[in-house]
């Protein structure tokens, strides 16, 4: 397999886990929110409020999750077989059964998608709903048996087995290096894959039993990007220095980490910096014991903030600080580098474009293109979402007006005739919908990136 293959491979991987996940942020979100208020140790603590507690974390949480799992493969009857067989894996352990349920939920659904293949076109007509209902209650049945006594149990242990090696690491002080995997990884997309897929099932383990977690800090501190985009706009020039001001918001406050990672793709040694803010972002955190009720999402400071238990707030900002601290002081010196080999002419060209379609825009009404436009990301919401906004701008300022979608790169719709991505997800696209214009960029905020493709729309 092929380097591209292998690493398209890994994104579908990580967008499959994710994909569980993010649709159910605010349920996650509320429940560390209900954990930070009204526990024993929280800012308002409430006993009977606090019941509310256990059983969002034991049942609903892991059976939205196992129903979104569900439905993404094989529609409402998969989302149904997906929460019996979830039951099974649930009740048959004493512990928060997520990764069971990402791993079990994918196959009861996978199987009754195969089921309805094999008698297609075999029922008799006046049977249908009679085997459809019966068919799912027996298939779900045997799953949620099978959950209960095998796949609960032995992941279970799995899930034993990583914590204590998480505890492990984490007593022996050498969770920092965990940095020199997260942060790369972070940068080729795979962050909901990592922080959801990985860091979130070990870190609910933990918060359950000590209230808080570590885990929940390592792939969300803003720092480590903060750092990187500070350093371009103190150091950089042309496009990369004009785009920060708005990247450092946007990430910063809020939390879309995507933002952050062309700076690094630009120029690869970055991967320094940020490798070196997030290992101190962490060894912080472990000298301190600072960690966090729930994940954070998106990974903005308000967001962290939010899921710090009480005492832990300034604990959290300190690691946050320090973070953004060495990856700013290691960026710079290949910032202000890279900056003195590069022209300065370019941001002029730049405003001068700006002006120029600014003045044609206005001349009269933005004429409708009838074409069906997608910007992809791997989770349809953060830099997709901006991606979108930023490119119908340019269209607008070209004199023109259409709809520009943002999606999964999942859920692209098979008609449409555009796609814009960022070039790192280009293969997973072309591989989605081959009969649609690929067109990649790699910093979504840097308006000249979009004008090959406008030139190219336009004729």
């Amino acid at each position: 397999m092929s380097k591209g293959n292998t690493k398209a491979t890994v994104q579908r991987i990580g967008r499959s886990m994710s994909g569980m996940i993010m649709p159910n942020i605010g349920a996650f979100v509320a429940w560390g929110l209900i954990t930070a208020l009204f526990i024993a140790t929280g800012w308002l603590p409430n006993e009977k409020l606090a019941t509310l507690v256990s059983p969002m974390l034991t049942y609903l949480l892991p059976l939205m999750v196992a129903y979104t799992a569900g439905k993404n493969i094989a529609g409402l009857r998969g989302a149904v077989i997906a929460c019996i067989a979830s039951i099974g894996v649930i009740v048959g352990t004493d512990i928060p059964m997520f990764l069971g349920v990402m791993i079990f939920a994918p196959l009861a659904a996978w199987l009754i998608k195969q089921f309805d293949k094999l008698i297609d076109g075999k029922v008799k007509a006046g049977f249908e709903m009679l085997v459809d209902n019966y068919s799912l209650g027996i298939i779900g049945t045997i799953l949620a048996i099978i959950g209960y006594y095998l796949v609960g149990p032995f992941v279970a242990a799995i899930t034993a087995l990583l914590t204590t090696g998480a505890t492990w690491i984490y007593n022996a002080k050498l969770l920092p290096l965990i940095s020199i995997f997260v942060e790369p990884a972070k940068v080729l997309f795979l962050n909901n894959a990592i922080n959801h897929g990985i860091m979130g099932p070990i870190g609910i383990q933990q918060a359950a039993e000590a209230g808080k977690s570590i885990m929940f800090l390592i792939e969300t501190n803003p720092g480590p990007g903060m750092g990187i985009i500070l350093a371009y706009w103190l150091f950089g020039r042309g496009q990369a220095k004009s785009t920060a001001p708005g990247a450092a918001i946007i990430h910063f406050l809020g939390g879309i980490h995507e933002i952050y990672f062309p700076y690094v793709l630009m120029s690869p040694v970055l991967l320094l910096a940020v490798i070196g803010g997030g290992a101190v972002g962490v060894l912080t955190n472990v000298i301190t014991g600072a960690g966090l009720v729930a994940t954070p999402s998106p990974g903005s400071i308000f967001a962290l903030l939010a899921m710090a238990p009480k005492g832990d707030t300034l604990l959290v900002l300190l690691s946050v600080l320090t973070s953004c601290a060495v990856s700013f002081g290691i960026a710079s010196i290949f910032v202000k580098r890279n900056a003195k080999n590069q022209p300065a002419d370019d941001l002029l060209a730049y405003a001068q474009q700006e002006v120029a379609s600014t003045k044609a825009a206005s001349k009269g009404q933005l004429k409708p293109l009838d074409v069906k436009i997608v910007f992809a990301c791997d989770a349809g919401m953060g830099s997709s979402a901006m991606g979108a906004t930023t490119l119908r701008k340019q269209i607008n300022k070209a004199g023109f007006d259409t709809k520009v979608q943002h999606s999964a790169i999942e859920d692209i719709p098979g008609d449409v005739e555009y796609v814009v991505t960022q070039s790192s997800l280009a293969d997973r696209v072309r591989a989605k919908v081959p009969g649609a214009k690929v067109f990649t960029i790699d910093n979504f905020m840097n308006a000249q990136e979009y004008d090959t493709f406008i030139k190219e729309l336009l004729k």
